[in-house]
């Protein structure tokens, strides 16, 4: 498996097994297709405009599950500007949709001397334990990823990882459509119960960047929380070698098996 995707035309790809699992091995896992997302995304506005704005914030919402096959993404503008744009993105499968982005752009400028953070610093990868997700999870997708972890304790860990092969074969993609490819594994890094116990897929996603990232790794700083009613929340802090560049939420429905 070179790439967890390989293009077929402008807007359709074809999903390798790379993508399998990890709540069915039948299904794909929805990480790498919310990476495809934002490449396409990404394409649309180097088409349009070339690069001179900057995706800031991407919101994915989750309509459905999706066989390991071909997928379809279409971009429309929603608020086009000169300094800042929303564009929309739906991917499908035989015509169906199954996530639905919405991507703020926003102007490039030069704010080097503002730049700072209060967010705490996670430990270097070089002090966390390697890590396969594996243990707890089925499918090829979470063994195409490297990880090491720290987990303080079910619901609270430091992770760094990086995906072993491209997003798409044979075709560059940029550091944050590589990193919103790997984003939603998070979900996965430090459950509360054990997947064999409680199922608890999330419906949405949400990463907000302040940075592009550097290097091939990407620290998530993760909390998992559950309510008393069947909903949780999963917030990571994402770091590189810089430290802290921005936040993901993913909004949990949590079902007793």
């Amino acid at each position: 498996m070179n790439a967890y995707f390989e293009r077929i035309d402008a807007s359709s790809f074809h999903a390798t097994p790379a993508v399998e699992g990890a709540w069915s091995v039948e299904e794909q896992h929805i990480a790498p297709a919310l990476g495809l997302i934002a490449h396409v995304i990404e394409q649309d506005h180097h088409a349009r405009r070339g690069s001179d704005l900057q995706l800031g914030r991407i919101s994915f919402d989750i309509l459905g599950t999706m066989p390991i096959d071909q997928v379809d993404i279409e971009v429309r503008m929603l608020r086009p500007g000169r300094t800042i744009e929303l564009v929309e993105a739906v991917l499908s499968h035989d015509g169906r949709a199954a996530v639905i982005a919405r991507a703020w752009l926003m102007q490039v400028a030069d704010t080097a001397a503002l730049a700072g953070s209060s967010l705490p610093a996670m430990p270097d990868r070089e002090q966390l334990e390697p890590w396969s997700a594996g243990e707890i999870w089925p499918g090829q997708y979470v063994r195409s990823v490297d990880m090491h972890r720290r987990q303080v304790e079910p619901g609270r860990a430091w992770t760094w990882m990086r995906p072993r092969i491209p997003l798409l074969a044979d075709e560059p993609v940029s550091p944050t459509a590589r990193l919103l490819g790997l984003v939603d594994t998070a979900n996965g890094v430090t459950p509360r119960l054990a997947p064999s116990e409680v199922a608890f897929p999330n419906v949405d996603l949400t990463c907000h960047l302040v940075a592009q990232p550097q290097g091939e790794w990407i620290g998530f700083d993760t909390t998992v929380t559950v309510g008393p009613a069947g909903l949780g929340l999963t917030d990571s802090v994402l770091h590189d070698v810089t430290g802290p560049i921005g936040t993901v939420q993913q909004i949990l429905t949590v079902r007793p098996l």
